[in-house]
């Protein structure tokens, strides 16, 4: 019953409203109390089924009737009540560090957010823009929300700087790394990827490999390149008499040093190079040219990125950065508590992908 009062001078008027929703009484959200009515059993019972306590000896039968009663009444443990009784609010936070969040953190975030889910953790995400300072205020923001742990990742592996609060707790730097590794990351192995698609190669029977790479100073060029040369020497071949160009990973530099290539000979029977967008550009410049991909000259790209490499023809040959498994790793190990004590890096392997843009030289083995 609704009545406000009216005064007008001295008499007084009384408006009753009644509605049958004002009577209607509310559906009460199950509590556990209800769950261990119905099945039988003490409120702390259920809380032992449904947290997986452990050194408590419930039978099989028991365990059965809470459940059953749980997904009778749809009960749902109220989170926000948990995570104050246990001191962890069941939430991860995921920084990107980055402009925004691209095809490559999308999948991070798809690897991290199943394994989270798997654990009962959910990803809170924010992106800094790039911005050290926005970097800063976006995990204090999170810790004000009472995040367990973070991730903190970048595209493009490189040193970054970890806001001083990210050390609260633990975290995991995810594509990046600080000086010293005194925080834990997880990156890929480039160096084995770069030595293992020039493995590929050699073992097609090319000799003469010539290597179109990303932008000099980044970190993921200057390990493929290492594993490039590894590869080389371990089989024989002296990298000082292989072409290396340097580009800047987009595909307008894999054609434009493609015909500088060209324009040298001789002509390699494959180039390496440093991703998938550079070999788009430099297959683009050999089919100008009259010669065939992969009749005459094979083509190795690096990513294996999404609705590019195996979409384009010939499908790419390339290397799979493993953002999905990394980030599924990443949150992992901080649902198992792993890297609260825990540093160094820890490498992800880059599994080759062999699609049509690779074959075996014409002639079978090319000159060394």
């Amino acid at each position: 019953m609704w009545e406000p009062v009216l005064r007008t001078g001295d008499v007084s008027y009384a408006c009753g409203v009644s509605t049958h929703e004002d009577h209607r009484p509310r559906a009460r959200r199950p509590r556990r109390a209800d769950v261990a009515r119905l099945a039988g059993v003490s409120p702390a019972t259920v809380s032992f089924v449904l947290n997986r306590t452990a050194g408590q000896t419930i039978s099989d039968e028991t365990r059965q009737r809470v459940l059953q009663a749980v997904a009778e009444l749809d009960y749902r443990p109220n989170r926000a009540a948990q995570g104050l009784r246990q001191g962890r609010s069941a939430t991860i936070g995921f920084v990107s560090h980055d402009v925004d969040f691209g095809v490559f953190a999308a999948s991070a975030i798809k690897g991290a957010h199943e394994a989270s889910l798997r654990h009962g953790n959910l990803l809170l995400l924010v992106n800094t823009g790039a911005s050290n300072r926005q970097a800063a205020q976006l995990v204090a923001d999170l810790l004000d929300r009472q995040v367990d742990a973070l991730i903190f990742a970048a595209v493009g592996t490189k040193s970054v700087v970890l806001p001083d609060d990210a050390r609260r707790v633990p975290t995991i730097l995810l594509n990046c790394f600080v000086p010293d590794d005194p925080v834990p990351s997880i990156l890929p192995d480039e160096v084995r990827g770069g030595r293992e698609a020039t493995q590929a190669l050699l073992d097609l029977g090319h000799r003469d490999i010539a290597y179109l790479t990303g932008t000099v100073s980044a970190w993921a060029t200057k390990s493929r390149l290492r594993g490039f040369r590894q590869a080389l020497r371990g089989a024989g071949l002296d990298p000082r008499n292989h072409t290396v160009m340097a580009g800047n990973y987009h595909a307008d530099s894999g054609y434009e040093l493609a015909r500088k290539l060209l324009r040298r000979g001789p002509r390699p029977t494959a180039i390496m190079c440093g991703n998938d967008r550079m070999a788009v550009g430099a297959i683009l410049a050999l089919l100008e040219a009259g010669i065939r991909v992969p009749e005459d000259v094979s083509v190795m790209g690096y990513d294996d990125q999404f609705q590019l490499a195996a979409e384009i023809h010939p499908a790419l040959s390339t290397v799979r950065l493993p953002y999905d498994v990394m980030g599924r790793l990443a949150a992992e190990q901080l649902a198992a508590g792993e890297p609260a004590v825990g540093n160094g890096r820890t490498l992800v392997h880059c599994p080759l992908v062999l699609r049509d843009s690779t074959a075996a030289p014409v002639g079978g083995l090319a000159r060394a």
